[in-house]
């Protein structure tokens, strides 16, 4: 069957270049994007409750720009002011590079891993006399917590955001030939908006093995799949999908 429309259910880019627009334009598809999942942050007396004392604190690791804004929400709210040795620990440049909304950059201790935590673990690794503070989702991927116990360094998980499944109501009577899935919690937002959710003639794309798991436990059944080495980018899996299943070269 051909592919005409896809709902990425992810926020619109915020920039012109993206490769979705690129995807559309060449292969002639529409491309609709809507978050299945938002981020709200968790109110401070909440915050208070798990014993979180900011002042305690030396280092912070900060894993996405989530927390990044949900640390100095919370250090606001608090009436903490944020002392200029605190020692910033950034998952990647693209998190580090958005700590500047807060902090003057030059004038700041700031470590900065390539992109996955085992590598941010390398350099936190280097700071153990440091007092770590993790500013968390209500998700944390488990892998996290094992690498800080790994390293054997003194830190605290704090709890400041927690991921709401978006309300989708208004799109009950609208259908798209593709969805495309970045985590589990999509796919949980799925069924909690549309409990009664049949797949029939839907393709369903996934990224990360995680996410298929989640599919195939609500029993649907995965048509595209990214990462791969033919295929590292959704953008590129859809596209190879799109040109076999619409017969375009």
């Amino acid at each position: 069957m051909k592919v005409k429309t896809i709902l990425v259910s992810q926020p619109a880019p915020k920039t012109e270049t993206s490769p979705y627009f690129d995807l559309a334009e060449k292969q002639k598809v529409k491309v609709d994007f809507r978050s299945f999942i938002h981020v709200e942050g968790i109110p401070v007396k909440e915050v208070r409750s798990q014993k979180i004392d900011l002042k305690n604190f030396t280092a912070i690791i900060l894993t996405s720009r989530n927390a990044v804004d949900n640390f100095f929400r919370v250090a606001e709210e608090m009436r903490y002011t944020v002392p200029d040795d605190l020692k910033y620990f950034c998952q990647s440049e693209a998190v580090a590079y958005y700590l500047q909304k807060y902090v003057v950059y030059r004038k700041r201790k700031i470590y900065v891993g390539t992109r996955t935590f085992p590598e941010l673990g390398k350099l936190i690794k280097k700071h153990k006399d440091e007092k770590f503070l993790l500013p968390s989702s209500d998700k944390l991927k488990p892998e996290i917590p094992q690498e800080l116990d790994a390293i054997g360094i003194s830190w605290t998980r704090a709890d400041l955001y927690r991921t709401v499944v978006s309300d989708l109501s208004d799109l009950e009577n609208v259908f798209y030939d593709i969805l495309v899935f970045f985590s589990p919690s999509g796919i949980d937002s799925l069924f909690q908006n549309f409990p009664d959710f049949k797949q029939n003639n839907t393709r369903i794309a996934v990224f990360g093995d995680s996410t298929i798991k989640a599919v195939e436990e609500r029993g649907l059944r995965v048509d595209i799949a990214a990462p791969t080495p033919e295929t590292p980018s959704m953008t590129m899996a859809l596209e190879k999908y799109i040109k076999g299943a619409n017969g375009k070269k």
